[in-house]
């Protein structure tokens, strides 16, 4: 050994810790705050269980001749106080063994720390020696005893014996718990996807929302600010959910996933006025029950009355009754009604079975509005579906002309302007949802970005339970909700943010990129944010958020590959950006 400081192996620099004393009295776990730091280092920690018999017989020997010490020795002795602790510490000691049937042992605590240059290692040594003071230990460098630190900190089980005597200090049971090594905040779930490393100490954070036997749904709520992140976090999930072939349905008000759709050869389906696809509200799917159950027309009128709520204003229960008679009046002229058999064509029979009905055999919105017409109560209700007939918005009325059979779709609705994006998004949402109960043993997803459209104080309460059924419900369909916004108080508006509240306790993930300090407050009265953690949220920089998963609350920053960040950065506003590097 050249020098007694450290050992030089491959490059790398160690030098080693030995932890030789110990508050009297721990109530904290003692390495808690070693174990969160990012600073590369081994600990390793030896336990020595000793025999009670053996130790009782020691402790009262020694209790013994002590006390008899103390009573014939004058009290003005300097040693008397170091005498009356050891003599107080060996009778609780014996009292504890024997009373509270607790074992006794040895413990040995061991820190190898490693770096690339002598410089840096000296300055790891000196923060760890500053952190291990302020947590009650007190340390020793292992100068000349380098070697036997670095093999003690290796997974051989080995402890030094040429270190053990000044590393050894009696520990009760109850003491043990004060040493715990396993409570960093980490998420490494087995089968997971890769989302970015832990802040405070570089581990790795795999997350398998789709684990249900740890998770009791796969429902993610990401909220950030603009520019915090939240877009570039929700395209990396989508691309490397669709590497695992998952089906992904996406909703997007902003035209913020074009460039990811060509990419991975997705969907990209445009409603709006220069848009030559189409999708008739009053379509009824053959997926939107499943197979065995009933009920195909109840409850497609069920979802209108959501959707003519955003059209109509908020329909009182007489408007509700109304409009659900003249819905049923429309399906009649087609031939449709409460009888699922109606929804099949006739004299029509193929090989696998009968023939569900095409979009064409569907009622139009002009049809409803006709039926409107005709009865001066709902006259009112025509004239505010002139734009969704004749007039800017007119796309609304034709039949569907889609096919949905990719595994990754992206609903655009950015040309229907800020006033009209609620009724695309929440024409989406249904065709959606019926695409995740088509298949319960198929793993799917959808994500809406802007939720608080649907959610928010600009929408219903029938809209809004719509979607707090999606989050609710989608777990038995193999399914996960993502809730996406930047608007924090938006979704809590609506109805006192019950709605908003409900997704996100029926979220087990919830990811909260940089906040403002208002949003933040509102937050905090939904969310079980701590002091700590709205300090966090409010310093957080562009690609790093907390995240509760499950019970685990971590800070991770958000990472990627040279080539994902290629695939996802679609515009030059993005690139050169390296805070997901």
């Amino acid at each position: 050994m050249e020098n007694p400081k450290y050992l030089e192996i491959d490059n790398l620099y160690y030098s080693g810790l030995i932890v030789v004393n110990y508050y009297r009295e721990q109530t904290d776990i003692l390495l808690k705050t070693l174990i969160e730091t990012n600073i590369d280092m081994n600990i390793s920690i030896f336990y020595e269980k000793q025999d009670s018999y053996k130790t009782i017989q020691d402790l009262t020997y020694h209790i013994g001749n002590v006390g008899v010490e103390i009573k014939e020795n004058s009290p003005n002795r300097q040693d008397m106080d170091i005498a009356t602790f050891a003599y107080n510490d060996a009778k609780y000691i014996r009292k504890e063994i024997q009373v509270n049937n607790e074992d006794i042992y040895f413990l040995y605590i061991y820190i190898n720390i490693y770096a690339e240059n002598k410089k840096e290692l000296e300055y790891y040594l000196n923060k760890i020696e500053g952190i291990t003071q302020s947590k009650g230990m007190q340390t020793r460098r292992a100068n000349f005893r380098q070697e036997e630190i670095f093999f003690g900190c290796l997974p051989l089980a080995e402890n030094p014996i040429a270190i053990k005597e000044v590393a050894k200090r009696n520990i009760l049971t109850s003491g043990l718990i004060a040493t715990y090594p396993f409570i960093s905040s980490t998420i490494f779930d087995d089968n997971g996807i890769f989302i970015g490393t832990n802040i405070y100490n570089n581990s790795l954070v795999f997350i398998d929302r789709y684990n249900t036997n740890k998770y009791k749904n796969a429902n993610i709520c990401i909220f950030g600010t603009s520019g915090a992140g939240k877009s570039f976090y929700t395209k990396l999930l989508i691309l490397r959910y669709k590497l695992q072939g998952i089906k992904q349905y996406i909703i997007d008000p902003e035209r913020e996933y074009s460039n990811l759709c060509k990419k991975l050869k997705g969907t990209q389906i445009k409603i709006g006025p220069n848009s030559d696809t189409y999708i008739n509200i009053l379509d009824i799917r053959k997926e939107s029950i499943e197979e065995g159950e009933s009920g195909y027309l109840a409850t497609k009128i069920g979802k209108l009355i959501g959707f003519f709520n955003l059209v109509f204003g908020e329909l009182n229960e007489e408007e509700k009754a109304l409009i659900e008679e003249k819905l049923i009046e429309t399906y009649k002229l087609k031939n449709i009604t409460f009888d699922d058999e109606s929804l099949y064509k006739k004299n029509k029979e193929k090989i696998l079975g009968k023939e569900f009905k095409e979009s064409k055999d569907m009622p139009l919105l002009e049809n409803l509005s006709e039926v409107l017409g005709k009865d001066e109560k709902t006259k009112k209700f025509k004239i505010k579906l002139i734009p969704f007939v004749k007039g800017s918005m007119k796309f609304f009325n034709n039949y569907t002309n889609i096919e949905l059979n990719n595994d990754l779709i992206i609903a655009d609705v950015y040309d229907l302007g800020e006033e009209n994006l609620k009724y695309g998004m929440y024409l989406f949402t249904d065709i959606f949802w019926d695409k995740i109960k088509e298949n319960r043993k198929e793993k799917k997803a959808i994500y809406l970005d802007e939720i608080w459209r649907l959610i928010g104080v600009t929408s219903n309460k029938e809209v809004a339970s719509f979607i707090y059924k999606i989050f609710k419900t989608i777990r038995k369909y193999g399914g996960s909700s993502v809730a996406i916004t930047q608007d924090i108080s938006d979704i809590f508006s609506l109805e006192n943010g019950i709605y908003g509240k409900s997704i996100l306790n029926n979220s087990s993930i919830k990811t909260f990129f940089a906040l403002e300090e208002e949003n933040i407050k509102i937050l905090s009265e939904f969310a079980n944010l701590s002091e700590k953690e709205k300090v966090e949220i409010k310093s957080l920089k562009r690609g790093e958020c907390l995240m509760f998963v499950g019970e685990n609350h971590i800070l991770t920053k958000i990472e990627c590959s040279k080539l994902e960040q290629e695939i996802l950065e679609g515009d030059k506003t993005e690139k050169n950006n390296n805070s997901y590097k």
